[in-house]
C-alpha cells in the first residue's frame, strides 16, 4: 500500500511538472503584442525585456512618428539641412555641446542588456517606418533610419540642455519653466493604512516636453507611466511594489562663466589661454529646395564652450551630466525594482542630472530625494553660483560631483508624508526635518512660493487622508493668494471706498476664491494680484515662517488704486466685472475646445494651468497640468491617470485632445493594470516581432 502511494504520489508530480513546463514553453511562445485600449494607450506584453523595448519604439512611433522624427533630426543636429533655417540656432546648440560625438561614446560605454534594450527600441522605431510608410510626413522620412546614437543625443538635449542648462545658455531666466507637484503619503496618515503617490508634473503640452503613456510588461518586468517622447524607457512610473515620480529641483548644476578677452584668448589664473576651436560644416535647406554649407566655428575654454561674446567679454557654460551615460540602465532598475533596497541601489547609479524623486511602496516607505548631479564646489552660496561666475580663476571649475549620500532626503518622517511643488528640498514636509546649515550653502536656495505652501497646507493637519480626499487634494484649484490676501483687500475698500472698488468687492465677496469654470472673481483677482509686488506686503516671506508669509498689505490705499485700474480693465475687456474662469480661460487640443480651470503658479494655484492670449479674447492652455497618477500600494495597485492633451499628435489621430473633456470636469480614469480588463477597453491588438527574419 505504501508503494502504491508513492507511485501515485510521483505520477501528480511528473503530472504537475509537465503542465508546468508546457506552460512555461507556452508563455515563452506568447507573441509580442499591443493591446490599445480606448484612450491610445499601448499595454505591451513582451516574450522577454527586448521585445518589450521593441515593442514601444514601434508604438512611440504609432502614435507620435511625426514629432518623434523632428526630435530625433534635431537631436542630429541636422534639423536644418532637412526643415530650413528655423532649425538652425537648435542645429548649432547641439554641435556646441558635441552631443552626436558623445552619443557615440555614450553607446559605446552600454552595458550588454542596456545596449540590447536600446537597440530593440531603435529596431522599433524603424520598423514601424518601414511597415507604415503612409503614416509619415514626407518631410520626415529623410531623418530615416534612427540610430541608437540618435536616441542617446535626444535624451541629453531634452535632460542637459533644455531642463538642466538652458537658463545659463540662453543667460535669462523663462518666463515659464518646467514645474511639478508630488505627494508621497505614508500608511500612519493613510485612511487605508497603505502608501499613495501623487504624481503630477507640469511640463508644455508640445514638442520634447510631450508625454507619453504606455504599459510594459515582459517576464520580471511590469511597468506602468510615462516617458518623454523619444526616450526608450519610462521616466514616471509604477509597478506592483512601488513608484516613483519627478518634480523639478532647485539644483544649480549648470554655471555661466564671465571670460576676460585677451590676446585671442582668455585670460585663466593670470595667464592667455588659448581657446580650444574646431569647424563644424552645417548644411542648410533654402526655401527653393537647395542646400546651402554655413561653417560653425566652436571655441571652448577649460570652463566649457563658448555660448556668446558681449562688450569685450565671452561666455562658457559648464553642465553637469552630459557624460552620463547609463540613464536607460538606471532607469530600467527603477522599474523593475521591488523593494526599496532595490529601487535605491538603481538610484544610486545618478545618471540624471536632476530632478527630485518622490517615492512610495507596498510595504509604506516614502521618500523625497533631493536628485542629481551637484557639482562639488570650493566656495560660495546658491545665489553666487546661479549667477555668472568670474572665470578667471580655475578654482571655479568643478570636476566631481557630490555622492548619493551627500544629497538631501527625507526617507520615512515622523509627519507621514513629504511633498515638493519645486520648493527647495527644505520644506519637503511638515514639521520641517532638513536644515540648510547641514548642507553646503550652494546646494539649494532658501524660498518657498506660494503653490508649494499650499500643497503642505492642504494637508499638514489631516491626518487620515482616504485615496478620494487626496485625488480632490490634487484636483484643487484655489488661490493660496486669495486665502492669504483677499480678506485684506476687502478691509482696505471698506477703510478706503470708492465707487468701482466696492462694485468689484462686491464680486470677490462671492467669489468661492478658486479657479474653477464657473468661479466668478477669479479673474479679477487674478489681475489685482499681478500688480502687486513684493514690496507692497507688510510681512514679507520669512523661512521660519515658510508656510504662512507673506502676508498683509502695506499700503492698503495703495492696494485699493490697484483694484479700481484692475476692475475698469477687466470690465472693458470682458463686459463684466463678474465673468466667469472657463468662460475665458479654455482647454484646446485638436477639435476639442472645453472650459478650462487651474492657473498660475504665481497665485498659489495647485492645479497649475499656462496660458497664452489667443486672437479671440480667449486664454488658451499651453502649459501645466500634464499627466496625473494618484496611486496606492496595496496587495493589488490601485490607480487613476489622466494624460491632460491625450495620448498622441499624429494628425488624424482621435486621441489627440480626447481627454480634456475630463480634464475641464477635473476626472480621472482608471488605470487599466490587469489584462481581463485592458481587453474589455481594448481598441486594437497588435502581434508583433523583434526578429527582422519574421514577417509581421
Amino acid at each position: 500500500m505504501k508503494q502504491v502511494s508513492t507511485t501515485f504520489k510521483a505520477a501528480v508530480w511528473l503530472a504537475f511538472f509537465f503542465c508546468a513546463t508546457l506552460s512555461n514553453v507556452q508563455a515563452q511562445k506568447a507573441p509580442t503584442e499591443i493591446i490599445w485600449d480606448n484612450y491610445g494607450v499601448p499595454h505591451v506584453y513582451g516574450q522577454n525585456t527586448s521585445e518589450m523595448y521593441y515593442a514601444f519604439g514601434w508604438a512611440q512611433m504609432h502614435n507620435h512618428a511625426n514629432l518623434l522624427l523632428e526630435l530625433y533630426g534635431q537631436a542630429r543636429g541636422r534639423a536644418a539641412e532637412y526643415w530650413g533655417e528655423k532649425y538652425l540656432n537648435g542645429d548649432k546648440q547641439v554641435h556646441l555641446f558635441s552631443l552626436p560625438e558623445t552619443a557615440k561614446k555614450q553607446y559605446a560605454q552600454q552595458p550588454p542588456e542596456g545596449k540590447q534594450h536600446l537597440d530593440a527600441f531603435v529596431r522599433g522605431v524603424n520598423a514601424y517606418a518601414q511597415a507604415h510608410p503612409e503614416a509619415i510626413d514626407p518631410a520626415r522620412k529623410q531623418v530615416l533610419p534612427i540610430t541608437p546614437a540618435d536616441v542617446l543625443a535626444h535624451s541629453s538635449r531634452v535632460v542637459c540642455l533644455e531642463f538642466l542648462g538652458s537658463d545659463d545658455i540662453r543667460a535669462a531666466v523663462r518666463e515659464i519653466t518646467p514645474g511639478s507637484n508630488a505627494y508621497a503619503i505614508a500608511p500612519s496618515r493613510s485612511a487605508s493604512k497603505k502608501a499613495m503617490l501623487v504624481t503630477n508634473p507640469h511640463l508644455p503640452w508640445d514638442d520634447f516636453f510631450v508625454f507619453f503613456e504606455a504599459h510594459l510588461s515582459a517576464p520580471g518586468f511590469n511597468a506602468y507611466g510615462v516617458s518623454l517622447i523619444g526616450q526608450p524607457i519610462l521616466n514616471i512610473a509604477f509597478n506592483d511594489y512601488l513608484g516613483w515620480t519627478h518634480t523639478v529641483n532647485t539644483i544649480d548644476a549648470s554655471d555661466r562663466y564671465e571670460l576676460t578677452l585677451q590676446n585671442g584668448g582668455y585670460l585663466l589664473d593670470g595667464k592667455v589661454q588659448a581657446f580650444e576651436k574646431r569647424t563644424v560644416p552645417l548644411k542648410i535647406r533654402q526655401a527653393d529646395g537647395s542646400v546651402k554649407t554655413e561653417n560653425l566655428v566652436i571655441a571652448a575654454s577649460k570652463h566649457g564652450p563658448v555660448v556668446g561674446e558681449k562688450n569685450g567679454k565671452a561666455y562658457a557654460v559648464r553642465i553637469a551630466g552630459l557624460e552620463n551615460a547609463l540613464l536607460g540602465t538606471q532607469y530600467h532598475k527603477m522599474a523593475q525594482a521591488k523593494n526599496w533596497q532595490q529601487f535605491e541601489s538603481a538610484v544610486k547609479m545618478l545618471q540624471n542630472p536632476l530632478f527630485n524623486i518622490i517615492y512610495a511602496d507596498k510595504t509604506g516607505n516614502i521618500l523625497y530625494l533631493f536628485n542629481g548631479n551637484v557639482p562639488k564646489r570650493p566656495e560660495g552660496d546658491w545665489a553666487f553660483w546661479n549667477g555668472t561666475v568670474d572665470g578667471r580663476s580655475s578654482k571655479y571649475i568643478w570636476n566631481s560631483y557630490h555622492r548619493y549620500e551627500d544629497l538631501p532626503k527625507v526617507f520615512n518622517p515622523s509627519t507621514g508624508f513629504v511633498q515638493n511643488a519645486n520648493d527647495a528640498p527644505w520644506t519637503s514636509t511638515y514639521p520641517v526635518a532638513l536644515k540648510p546649515a547641514d548642507f553646503p550653502p550652494y546646494m539649494a536656495p532658501q524660498e518657498t512660493p506660494l503653490r508649494p505652501q499650499r500643497a503642505v497646507n492642504m494637508i499638514k493637519d489631516d491626518a487620515s487622508i482616504s485615496f478620494d480626499e487626496l485625488v480632490a487634494y490634487k484636483m484643487n484649484t484655489g488661490m493660496e493668494s486669495a486665502d492669504r490676501f483677499l480678506d485684506d483687500l476687502l478691509k482696505a475698500v471698506q477703510k478706503h471706498p470708492d465707487p468701482i472698488a466696492q462694485r468689484a468687492a462686491a464680486v470677490l465677496q462671492k467669489w468661492d476664491k478658486k479657479t474653477e469654470t464657473n468661479s466668478k472673481g477669479a479673474i479679477l483677482f487674478a489681475r489685482w494680484f499681478d500688480k502687486m509686488r513684493e514690496d507692497m506686503f507688510t510681512t514679507p516671506w520669512n523661512p521660519d515662517q515658510p508656510f504662512t508669509t507673506p502676508d498683509g498689505l502695506k499700503d492698503p490705499q495703495k492696494a485699493v488704486a490697484l483694484l479700481v485700474t484692475t476692475a475698469d480693465e477687466v470690465e472693458k475687456k470682458y463686459g463684466s466685472l463678474d465673468v466667469a474662469w472657463g468662460d475665458v480661460y479654455r482647454f484646446r487640443v485638436g477639435d476639442y475646445n472645453v472650459p478650462g480651470n487651474g492657473a498660475h503658479s504665481h497665485y498659489g494655484v495647485f492645479r497649475t494651468m499656462y496660458y497664452y492670449s489667443g486672437e479671440d479674447n480667449k486664454e488658451y492652455a499651453f502649459h501645466g497640468d500634464s499627466y496625473v497618477a494618484i496611486t496606492e500600494f496595496g496587495d493589488k495597485v490601485k490607480a487613476q491617470v489622466l494624460l491632460s492633451y491625450g495620448n498622441a499628435t499624429q494628425p488624424g489621430s482621435k486621441h489627440r485632445g480626447d481627454q480634456l473633456q475630463l480634464l475641464s470636469e477635473k476626472k480621472l480614469r482608471p488605470a487599466l493594470l490587469e489584462k481581463q480588463e485592458i481587453l474589455k477597453h481594448m481598441e486594437k491588438r497588435e502581434v508583433l516581432s523583434n526578429n527582422p527574419s519574421v514577417k509581421r
